[in-house]
């Protein structure tokens, strides 16, 4: 079974194919696989290029928790490493990717070092996130966790998430209140947690915790969240960037929400687990 790595600003993740594995683990096993210590350790796994009558190159996204995600912006740019490094996709050439949080619209540019991603549109409707409640945007409400009150925004771009803007930012933040803000029960589907300090009209900064994944270098989704957050309460304009712990993502906003995205990715390298070794006993 072989697993190619790839990182995206920090945020790793495996590609398993089906061919190479045509019936995924169990969730006991995507945990060890992804485990830091005891597997190959990555942020979680995408398994694709799954069979799509559209032409779509299909794609599951599984957390390192054994969770499957709906979307990951960061996961679908290494995907689409990973399509051009095995010769499926050329650069320039546009294409589509289908993962349970919809369809994306893909493009390499760079030798796989600059992709764009175009996101779809971001919803702030309760029912869309989904987020408890009657129908409304979830627009500067307050949320107690851990003796602490924030006041947040939540929004979907394919996956929930929980914005939180702040003026003093840091990594503890959100090691502190992200596990609590991550399964609150105004999120039936617990939720991505971002802790968002404005820079100026072109530059926010985010400390990200991701749901079944902990604490994040960086994220796709995350930015796109934000950034939508940001320019929904107007203090950024529609082209802005997106700096995180991990390096910087490019984000353009349109009129309807709609985003699209564009930033870097890089392999790490391919590992093999030779046929009959158990995962727990899997060797780089």
């Amino acid at each position: 079974m072989r697993f190619a790595k790839y990182h995206a600003l920090g945020n790793d993740y495996l590609v398993l194919e089906p061919q190479d594995c045509p019936q995924l683990f169990d969730v006991q096993a995507i945990r060890k696989v992804c485990h830091r210590h005891y597997g190959l350790g990555s942020d979680g796994i995408l398994y694709g290029p799954l069979p799509r009558q559209d032409g779509s190159f299909g794609l599951r996204i599984l957390n390192p928790d054994g969770s499957e995600a709906e979307k990951s912006g960061n996961g679908i740019r290494i995907f689409c490493r990973h399509l051009l490094e095995t010769k499926r996709v050329q650069e320039n050439q546009e294409f589509k990717i289908h993962t349970p949080g919809g369809i994306v619209k893909c493009t390499v540019f760079d030798g796989g070092s600059r992709i764009r991603v175009e996101m779809g549109k971001v919803s702030f409707r309760a029912p869309e996130i989904p987020h408890v409640g009657p129908d409304r945007e979830v627009l500067g409400e307050s949320i107690t966790v851990a003796g602490k009150t924030f006041k947040y925004w939540s929004a979907t771009v394919g996956n929930p998430h929980c914005v939180i803007l702040v003026d003093d930012l840091s990594p503890d933040l959100a090691k502190t209140y992200g596990p609590h803000l991550e399964v609150h029960p105004n999120f039936p589907n617990r939720t991505n947690v971002q802790f968002m300090k404005v820079l100026d009209r072109q530059n926010v900064q985010i400390e990200i915790w991701e749901r079944g994944a902990g604490y994040t270098l960086a994220s796709g989704s995350s930015s796109s969240a934000s950034a939508a957050v940001a320019r929904k309460i107007g203090l950024v304009d529609a082209d802005l960037t997106v700096n995180m712990p991990g390096g910087k993502i490019v984000i353009g906003i349109g009129a309807d929400y709609s985003i699209v995205m564009t930033g870097p990715t890089t392999p790490v390298g391919v590992f093999e687990m030779h046929a009959g070794v158990p995962v727990q006993d899997i060797t780089l």
